[in-house]
């Protein structure tokens, strides 16, 4: 088993511009893997980095240390940094966790939501029902992109920094479990279940938002084939 190396926040450069360098670096590379542009396995070569950003290896190391931390990178000693393929327990986790979580925060979106608020959402629901109309791999991230984004709109509305930063944590870590075990490839949002969750908040009804939060979740994990496929050897798989 890859010896993983513990991760300590990541400590920036001291030159400002290296910091906003880094952070720059870091923005673009977790957009590819929230994206599924990178998946979830791919090697991020300091140099290749470097190269591509024009920048050092000590800043682009930053960048990485600051994805390992979220958790969307994992850094092997002696061999670099990849980004995480979480295992079939993990999956669940970050699963289990959204559960617990969700529901708490869409009781406080549902609070503090204007009518400002719900006409936002409603414009969203619009360009995810856009997405899913739409062809090819690049409209495919995007529906993804947009699902994710309503979590989080919902978490930025309950008005919770903490639980924000929280809930872009675990929908990032739910964009690389859909890439790696999602059957469909697709977010299975297709239940209409945002709709009926944007109804939920501006009835101001909690436990029915919060019942259909869960079945969401539900509806998610159920797409998702955790039998340990990623296991197999390269002759295995192109056996099948």
């Amino acid at each position: 088993m890859p010896r993983t190396m513990k991760i300590a926040e990541p400590p920036l450069p001291s030159d400002p511009s290296q910091e906003d360098r880094a952070q720059a670096i870091r923005d673009s590379l977790r957009d590819a893997i929230v994206d599924r542009r990178l998946a979830p396995g791919t090697k991020l070569s300091e140099a290749e980095v470097g190269t591509l950003f024009d920048v050092s290896r000590t800043v682009v190391r930053a960048a990485l240390q600051m994805l390992a931390f979220e958790g969307l990178v994992r850094v092997e000693r002696n061999r670099g940094a990849f980004v995480s393929d979480p295992t079939p327990e993990e999956a669940l986790q970050v699963f289990a966790s959204r559960r617990l979580i969700e529901p708490g925060v869409i009781a406080a979106a549902i609070e503090r939501a204007t009518a400002k608020d719900i006409a936002a959402f409603r414009r969203h629901l619009e360009e995810e029902t856009r997405h899913k109309h739409e062809r090819g791999a690049q409209a495919r991230r995007a529906e993804i992109k947009a699902s994710g984004d309503f979590h989080l709109m919902l978490a930025a509305v309950a008005g919770n920094a903490i639980l924000q930063k929280f809930m872009d944590e675990l929908v990032a870590r739910s964009s690389l479990v859909i890439a790696l075990y999602g059957r469909s490839g697709a977010s299975s949002c297709g239940h209409n279940d945002h709709a009926d969750l944007l109804d939920a908040v501006e009835a101001r009804d909690v436990a029915r938002a919060q019942a259909l939060m869960l079945r969401h979740i539900d509806h998610i994990e159920a797409d998702l084939d955790l039998r340990a496929s990623s296991s197999l050897t390269l002759r295995d798989a192109l056996s099948l």
